[in-house]
Formats: structure tokens, C-alpha cells, sequence
């Protein structure tokens, strides 16, 4: 994508090629344009019925409308509602029996005359299952027996035949992303929620906090104040941060001691003073709940390696700038 327009190319192939892919995207911007303009209580319904469910959502399509409900149901999945994808065929052969009388059931066919759903949809009436359907047609069989019925409105395919469908499927997948959006505000589905379905990739790294990579309980390199500094210095070594932390008597942080401060202190009686007179006080400290992102960006500031990591006064953690890196945190 070199944003290069379609007139200044030498090819003229390459133009038409351009101004075909073009006129798809204009196509399906109407489209999705008009369907903005359409949303109405017939969306409140449906969001209405998916907020009550106490089981799970079974999306179901044919075809295309297939490939775009189990997009659906990944994306209501990963953002608060518990959802899957069940193929129409295979429920006529057993698979009904993953529908219980606790989920709703989200089909999708832009005919509303799929014969693979009638299966399914009979199963529904039959147990008294919620039923949304979102069609092309409101006065379709599959509009006809549903609970909310979601149509979505009549646009240009931007097949040049007007038969591939692509206008249609894109409206379809949008409309199942206002809804999983809605109900993911509805719920109150925080970001916290979002790292606990997401703890791989990209979006998991975003969203790792502190406490997710600190080190914590016998790693921690924790001294009481009256320590002299050849105990340490031992601590200090064992634990491998270059820093130690010193408590006061209340058990908070009263101070740490670093490789910086051994240089600025070097003298032949070193190890025999009190850790109090070689410390640092008023160290820069963390909580755990900071995301780690916001950490690694704290040490970069203060031109720190590693941070003491505090709660009410008292460390939990000790953060490396290291930590940060292998988290894949940048």
C-alpha cells in the first residue's frame, strides 16, 4: 500500500486493477454507511437476549455466512461472552446435543432459506432456545422463527455480477462486532478481563502489569536497617539484582542500597559500617498494579535498571529493566 493514485502508473492493467479493488471498497463502505443508519430495537433485542444467557452463545451459518459466524462467536468469546461456533450440518447428526436449554442460539444466512437450519432451528422452538437470526430478508423462514430478528439492508454486492458475496458479508461480520462491543460494554468488561483471555501475543504483552513478572518472596534482597554492610553485601550477591532493600523496624522501605552506592562510599572500613550510613533513602518505587509497559518506561526516565516494588509501604516485588525485555514489554 504506496498510496501511489491510479493515474500516475505507466501499466495500464495495473490501473484498472487498482480502480477495480477501489470501487469494492467504496462498494462495501455504503453498505456498512447504510447499515449504521439502520441499527434500531431490533439490535437492543438481540443484545438484550445475549446479556441474559447464562450458558453459552452457538453461533451457525452456511457458506460464507459460516466463515463470518465463527468469526463471531471467536470474537464474542474473547471479549466477555462465552460463545461457539456449531456447523448447521453437523447439528443434524449429533451435534444439536451441544445446545442446552441455558444458550441462545445466532444464526446467519443471508437468504433466511438456509435448508441446513432448519434442523437447528426446530430444535430451538422445540426446547424453547433463544433464537437470533440475522438475515437479508425480514420476511424469511429464519426471520419468521426467530426471537430478534437482525436484518441487515439491502446493499450492492461489489461482485461486478452482483452475485460473490462481499458487501453482504462484510455488513454481517460489522454487525456481530457492534454487538459483541455492545455487550462487552454492557458487562463492564475491563482490561483486565481482556489479559486474562489474552495472555499470548501482542495484546497479552500490552497488558502485563508488575506483579505479572516482579520477583517476589525468597528472591526478594530484603535487610533490616541495623545490618553492617558485610551482611550486605552477601545479600546482595546471593540475590544478583545489585540492590538490596532496607526495612525500617514498621517492616516498610526505608531505603536501598545499590552498586552505586558501594562506589560512592568506598573506603578500607566499608564492610564494617551500618548499612544506614551508605544506603539511599527516598528510593523511586513502583506498585504492582502498574502495567508493565508503564514500568519499563519509569526505569527509562529515572535511568534505572531496577526498581523496588511497593505496597503500603511495604516491598512485594523487585523489578529488573531485564524483566521487562524477556516479557517482550517495549
Amino acid at each position: 500500500m504506496n498510496g501511489i493514485p491510479a493515474e500516475k502508473l505507466d501499466d495500464a492493467a495495473a490501473r484498472r486493477d487498482i480502480e477495480a479493488a477501489r470501487r469494492v471498497i467504496e462498494t462495501e463502505i455504503e453498505g456498512l454507511k447504510t447499515l449504521a443508519d439502520d441499527i434500531g430495537a431490533d439490535v437492543a433485542t438481540a443484545i438484550d437476549i445475549l446479556a441474559s444467557v447464562t450458558g453459552r452463545v452457538v453461533v451457525t451459518g452456511m457458506g460464507k455466512s459460516g466463515h463470518v459466524a465463527r468469526k463471531i462467536a471467536s470474537t464474542l468469546a474473547s471479549t466477555g461472552t462465552p460463545a461457539l461456533f456449531v456447523h448447521p450440518a453437523e447439528a443434524s447428526h449429533g451435534d444439536l446435543g451441544m445446545i442446552t436449554h441455558t444458550d441462545a442460539v445466532f444464526a446467519l444466512s443471508n437468504s433466511g432459506e438456509t435448508t441446513e437450519l432448519a434442523d437447528l432451528v426446530d430444535y430451538c422452538k422445540r426446547f424453547e432456545i433463544p433464537l437470533i437470526s440475522m438475515t437479508g430478508r425480514a420476511d424469511s423462514t429464519l426471520a419468521s422463527a426467530a426471537d430478534a430478528s437482525l436484518v441487515i439492508p439491502a446493499a450492492d454486492e461489489a461482485c461486478p455480477m452482483g452475485l460473490a458475496p462481499t458487501t453482504s458479508t462484510t455488513v454481517m461480520l460489522a454487525l456481530g462486532d457492534a454487538i459483541a462491543v455492545a455487550l462487552l460494554a454492557r458487562k463492564g468488561f475491563s482490561s483486565e478481563d481482556f489479559h486474562t483471555l489474552h495472555p499470548g501475543g501482542k495484546l497479552g504483552r500490552r497488558l502485563l502489569k508488575v506483579r505479572d513478572i516482579m520477583h517476589g518472596g525468597d528472591e526478594l534482597p530484603l535487610i533490616p536497617k541495623d545490618t553492617v554492610m558485610s551482611e550486605a553485601l552477601i545479600e546482595m550477591t546471593a540475590k544478583g539484582f545489585g540492590c538490596v532493600g532496607v526495612l525500617g523496624s514498621d517492616g516498610n522501605l526505608a531505603g536501598i542500597l545499590t552498586d552505586g552506592d558501594l562506589r560512592r562510599h568506598m573506603s578500607d572500613d566499608l564492610t564494617m559500617k551500618p548499612v544506614a550510613e551508605v544506603m539511599t533513602t527516598g528510593a523511586k518505587t513502583i506498585e504492582p498494579e502498574l502495567l508493565a509497559s508503564e514500568s519499563l518506561h519509569f526505569m527509562n526516565e529515572n535511568k534505572i535498571t531496577n526498581v523496588f516494588v511497593v505496597k503500603n509501604g511495604k516491598p512485594v516485588g523487585v523489578l529488573h529493566i531485564h524483566d521487562c525485555l524477556r516479557a517482550g514489554v517495549a
